[in-house]
């Protein structure tokens, strides 16, 4: 155990983490078993021995970013369940039309009451726009204001929603504009709170994988749904944004993404909060999209979903005690993990957030106005 010690200590002595030090971004260690599991499971490790109560931070997200700017997990040798991982994600379709409802059942399935304690009015699941403002409710029409000038957004518009969560982008869209929305989900519980919330919309929430969408549409938009897509899926879905989308139509996409391409994701986070995702990168998404859009603009919001995931994170931790007769001391521990690190992830630029307008071969280049 010593020796794991000193091994961890080394290996934390160029990013300004110490173990048990005076800092808000040290570890204070609780369990001496710590050592050795995260030299054993590495990013897997860390999180499930912090679950585990084996260790406490008071800043886990500056934590994270330094161990990330470190390059620490780089470092520390993978096990042989990352590996298989890394292999069947290779060599197998993760995000399978069989397999696409696992996210559903195992994250956005997890309880309204969960995840309504710390969105906004719009229930956005995704990076806000703080610009100008530091409040999540405003940050989040900001968001949806600007994705509604990217598509250059009309009355008559009839707009794709693919992936439409609670259907917040949905209602807003139909409210602001009187346009006419088609939203497609796979999760019961958000196709159900959707379709009461945009009942006297028109709006239409239809319980359908990507791959089954047909007809034709003026506008199409994504949020927050091609990280679940897989890379050995990312052609197939742009085919059936290019066969949907009407000639001069405005399709966006909005994703988190990483600056290198990969086939699998932190083995913690796939495990507990996002089972089979994928973080595409720049070059994936150019690739999917080769031949079928041009990419008329791309936008950067990663810092703001840094101050996104700190403010739900704070709502999280304030609505807690409504929270504790269906959810564990736990499930607590993880959550808080899971929304700091993100932050951390995104504060050391580790992983980026991308809005990506694009538009058939041929087509008018859109306004894209953003004044």
């Amino acid at each position: 155990m010593h020796e794991n010690r000193k091994i961890i200590e080394q290996l934390l002595s160029g990013t300004g983490v110490r173990v048990n030090g005076p800092e808000p971004w040290d570890i204070q260690v609780r369990d001496g078993r710590f050592f050795g599991r995260v030299l054993k499971d590495g990013s897997l490790g860390l999180g499930e021995s912090y679950m585990d109560g084996w260790w406490d931070c008071l800043q886990i997200d500056e934590l994270i970013c330094r161990l990330l700017k470190g390059n620490l997990e780089a470092k520390i040798r993978g096990n042989l369940r990352t590996l298989l991982f890394y292999l069947s994600a290779r060599i197998f379709n993760l995000q399978s039309p069989r397999r696409a409802p696992i996210i559903a059942w195992r994250h956005y399935d997890l309880g309204n009451d969960l995840f309504f304690s710390f969105l906004d009015p719009y229930d956005q699941y995704s990076c806000g726009y703080f610009q100008g403002t530091d409040d999540l409710a405003e940050a989040q029409r900001k968001k949806l204001d600007i994705i509604c000038r990217k598509i250059d957004l009309q009355p008559d518009d009839h707009v794709l929603d693919i992936g439409c969560g609670w259907g917040g982008f949905a209602r807003y869209a139909a409210e602001r504009y009187g346009c006419t929305v088609t939203a497609v989900n796979i999760s019961e519980e958000q196709i159900r709170f959707a379709q009461e919330s945009c009942k006297n919309l028109p709006v239409n929430v239809r319980q359908e994988d990507y791959r089954q969408i047909r007809g034709s549409f003026d506008k199409i938009v994504s949020v927050g749904m091609f990280e679940h897509v897989g890379k050995k899926n990312y052609r197939a879905f742009m085919k059936v944004a290019h066969r949907c989308l009407k000639e001069g139509g405005i399709f966006l996409l909005h994703t988190i993404g990483g600056n290198v391409s990969r086939v699998n994701r932190d083995p913690w986070i796939n495990r507990y909060i996002f089972p089979n995702g994928m973080l595409p990168s720049i070059a994936q998404i150019a690739k999917a999209a080769e031949d079928r859009f041009v990419v008329e603009d791309i936008h950067n919001l990663a810092p703001h979903y840094e101050k996104t995931l700190l403010a739900w994170n704070d709502r999280f931790q304030k609505a807690w005690a409504n929270l504790t007769d269906r959810y564990d001391g736990a499930f607590k521990r993880m959550w808080e993990y899971y929304l700091l690190s993100c932050a951390g992830a995104f504060r050391a630029r580790h992983i980026q957030v991308w809005q990506i307008v694009m538009t058939k071969p041929g087509a008018v280049q859109p306004p894209c106005r953003l004044a």
